[in-house]
């Protein structure tokens, strides 16, 4: 099975395999192409499916951990979810959801792009003082300057 993202829709992406996703995922679609993309799929038996919301949050505290949280929507959350559930295949261009997914130990296809070659820990650090985070904050709390997700390497 393969849980497709929006860019499956953009990219024309095809399989044989069974398919799904989330209702989000067509709500993102905005150009016609992909839209009929995704309503011929529905159409043709793709499945959609809603993530229940302890895997959601699951998915919350994974995204936490890499530093994705920020990065992450809510409809990338929910299709992590739903890979996780559905113990599938997550098809996506995102190296956000690609780095919380091997957290997760989700399988990932990529399309157009080249998948991620390790995961990487993000950590946040402080743009006046310096100070590094681990989870990510509105503002630092020694000096109150704004953080920035910084590649712990």
């Amino acid at each position: 099975m393969r849980v497709l993202d929006a860019s499956a829709f953009m990219g024309d992406y095809h399989t044989d395999d069974d398919t799904a996703t989330i209702p989000l995922v067509r709500e993102e679609l905005e150009d016609d192409a992909s839209g009929y993309r995704f309503d011929a799929l529905e159409g043709g038996g793709m499945r959609i499916h809603v993530p229940d919301g302890e895997t959601v949050e699951r998915v919350e505290r994974a995204a936490g951990t890499t530093g994705d949280a920020t990065e992450l929507s809510r409809t990338d959350i929910r299709l992590l979810a739903a890979a996780l559930e559905l113990d599938a295949t997550l098809v996506t261009d995102d190296y956000a959801m690609q780095n919380t997914a091997d957290q997760l130990e989700v399988r990932i296809e990529s399309i157009a792009q080249e998948g991620i070659d390790e995961r990487r820990d993000w950590i946040y650090q402080c743009q006046g003082c310096g100070r590094e985070y681990d989870d990510h904050r509105e503002r630092c709390e020694i000096c109150g300057s704004d953080l920035a997700r910084k590649n712990p390497s």
